[in-house]
């Protein structure tokens, strides 16, 4: 019925295990991937949609990598925006509205696709684990399966509690069983768990609402695509969302459940996101407001079935229907569910190596929201790492790991592993100190080429990027070199009210100016000719776009990463004694001894540490 022994078997079917299952499998590994139900694999437990603020930069990072997140985006795309196109290219953000079943359905084809993987849909319960190493897992039918490596994906299954109102069940999502018995053996190994909770708003009958009163919100006039692949098409068509509103009257009946919420009257304990809060704690924390925003979702091209992005609730389901009434466009509306909040177990990241390997027990990675992180994005980036890693340690090679300067997943970890979080993390541009380096159009210049050398990305994806990395500098140095007339230049400076320049000189200049755009310099015959001539596409367009015009900055932050780099190739021994160092702070030697940096410039991160600490750690070093 199975391999006597998995490279890899990876529990649990959402984001991070979808993309853990499908990077060991790819880079040759035999990998298991275990999950309570196979029809809902990569399901969008939340709201059907991919990317957003930080969140599409980390999707770009997995399409560069070999992940599979972004191709099936694409495909299963109704909208596509690029969101902070008015700001600097460090903040575009790419966003997808998808059709939450489709996605779902080309999730499996695509590992239904991939060698060396194979699938089973029961209950892990326990872990088999001997002197610290893994060694396969326990299923709730008693089976033993075997393995090298495991990847626990858990998501909000590990004891989870579904409330709504007064009302709570045990549940993993609306109309699914929670997980049990993984929390109390990791704990029974030394392992510290945490609780945490996340909500999620009503879903409407659409045929129900009516449009006219809310704000249309259409996708972009001329849609990009996640995938730098050419696999994938930009969208044709779109369908639309739109924005209502809440109103001091929606305030005052979503009051009137407060004392049934269990947000309020003490059934959850736990913490939820910040930056996603429920409707009840939108009103509690912002009492001046008046009204908040929703976004009413479509949840697939032939469906009526909306999402209400904006309107997460806990709230008994009566209040929720009676306030919902009272906004634009709502006011015949009809429920197909009300909102839940859940209630989950977690581990705090602080266990966890760059790997994220377990410290505790060799064999084992943790990815996703049992990390403590929440968003589909965050989610598969880490399990598309754990599965790299899981894989490349049983094939007995070095693992792979990504820093703070190299990609937002790499910010993302390092903050998971080195600070630890207390409440659901989610990534933000402002966490990444080198945001013009990361960037959404360059994640493949960033990333391809480390993924081909380990296997993962394919020779053909390896080609695409040196491709287009090679026309973008050629036409980055056609801009450097070539010279433009007053003649020529002038009629296009004075159309966009920019001042005139009075002899020849070279395009990059002009070009670099913050009110020119590529569109302005293809009226230039010479820079026309050039594209068409050497067949380059909007990404190229973009690539090149931003080179010339960010070139001061790029340069900058180049110069502030290499220095952060030197103290990354500082290396700390992994059994370091800090209790040596009497002059670092005893708060300092108590989070490094926890933690365990592995690098000076990662324990220069972690929270409690000063300056002065590191400093008595490089002279300790003899630095």
């Amino acid at each position: 019925m199975f391999k006597d022994t998995y490279d890899v078997i990876v529990v649990g079917a959402g984001h991070a295990g979808s993309e853990a299952a499908a990077a060991a499998a790819n880079m040759g590994s035999s990998t298991l991937l275990v999950t309570m139900n196979l029809q809902n694999i990569a399901q969008m437990s939340c709201n059907p949609a991919m990317g957003g603020i930080a969140k599409g930069q980390i999707l770009r990072e997995i399409d560069a990598l070999g992940g599979y997140s972004g191709m099936v985006s694409d495909t299963s795309a109704i909208q596509f925006k690029m969101l902070n196109k008015s700001k600097g290219p460090a903040m575009w953000s790419p966003r997808v509205q998808s059709d939450r079943m489709l996605f779902s359905q080309h999730w499996r084809e695509r590992l239904e696709q991939t060698k060396n993987l194979d699938f089973y849909q029961e209950m892990v319960s326990g872990l088999i684990v001997e002197d610290n190493v893994v060694r396969g897992v326990k299923t709730s039918l008693g089976l033993e399966i075997k393995a090298k490596t495991i990847i626990l994906t858990n998501g909000t299954f590990l004891n989870g509690l579904i409330h709504i109102g007064d009302k709570n069940f045990g549940g993993g999502r609306a109309g699914e069983s929670a997980s049990f018995g993984i929390t109390k053996e990791l704990e029974d190994l030394g392992f510290e768990a945490g609780r945490m909770k996340t909500g999620t708003p009503p879903r409407v009958d659409g045929r129900s609402l009516d449009f006219s009163k809310m704000e249309e919100q259409p996708g972009d006039e001329d849609p990009w695509k996640f995938s730098y692949s050419k696999e994938t098409k930009p969208l044709k068509k779109q369908r639309s969302c739109w924005m209502s509103y809440t109103s001091p009257e929606v305030h005052e009946l979503l009051k009137e459940g407060f004392d049934r919420s269990p947000m309020f009257n003490g059934a959850i304990k736990s913490t939820g996101p910040r930056y996603c809060p429920s409707i009840e704690d939108k009103i509690h924390r912002f009492a001046d407001k008046d009204r908040h925003q929703m976004f009413v979702e479509p949840e697939g091209w032939n469906t009526v079935e909306y999402y209400v992005n904006g309107f997460s609730t806990s709230l008994p389901e009566d209040i929720q229907y009676k306030a919902l009434k009272q906004c634009a466009g709502f006011e015949n509306v009809k429920f197909f569910r009300p909102g839940y909040a859940i209630e989950y177990d977690y581990f705090p990241p602080t266990q966890l190596r760059h790997t994220l390997e377990t410290k505790l027990v060799e064999g084992l990675y943790f990815a996703g929201q049992i990390n403590g992180t929440t968003g589909y994005e965050e989610a598969a980036s880490q399990g598309l790492m754990a599965g790299i890693n899981a894989s490349l340690k049983v094939q007995e090679k070095e693992e792979f790991t990504l820093s703070r300067s190299e990609a937002y997943i790499g910010v993302l970890i390092d903050d998971l592993i080195t600070k630890g979080t207390e409440e659901p993390y989610r990534m933000f541009t402002s966490r990444a100190e080198y945001r013009t380096l990361l960037r959404q159009d360059n994640a493949d210049f960033r990333l391809t080429a480390k993924a081909f050398d380990i296997g993962l990305a394919s020779a053909e994806r390896m080609k695409l990027m040196e491709d287009k990395k090679e026309k973008s500098e050629a036409f980055v140095e056609f801009f450097k070199n070539q010279s433009v007339t007053t003649e020529e230049i002038n009629p296009i400076l004075e159309a966009k009210d920019s001042s005139k320049v009075d002899q020849q000189g070279k395009l990059f200049k002009v070009f670099a100016r913050p009110n020119i755009t590529m569109d302005d310099m293809r009226k230039l015959e010479s820079v026309e000719d050039f594209i068409q001539k050497n067949d380059l596409d909007n990404e190229v367009l973009e690539q090149v776009e931003v080179q010339v015009k960010y070139a001061g900055y790029i340069e900058k932050e180049k110069l502030n990463a290499d220095k952060l780099n030197r103290l990354e190739n500082v290396k700390i021994p992994e059994h370091f004694d800090y209790s040596v160092l009497k002059s670092m702070s005893f708060e300092a030697r108590e989070k490094l001894t926890k933690i365990k940096p592995r690098t000076v410039s990662q324990a220069s991160r972690v929270s409690g540490v000063n300056p002065s600490d590191v400093s008595v750690l490089l002279v300790h070093m003899g630095r």
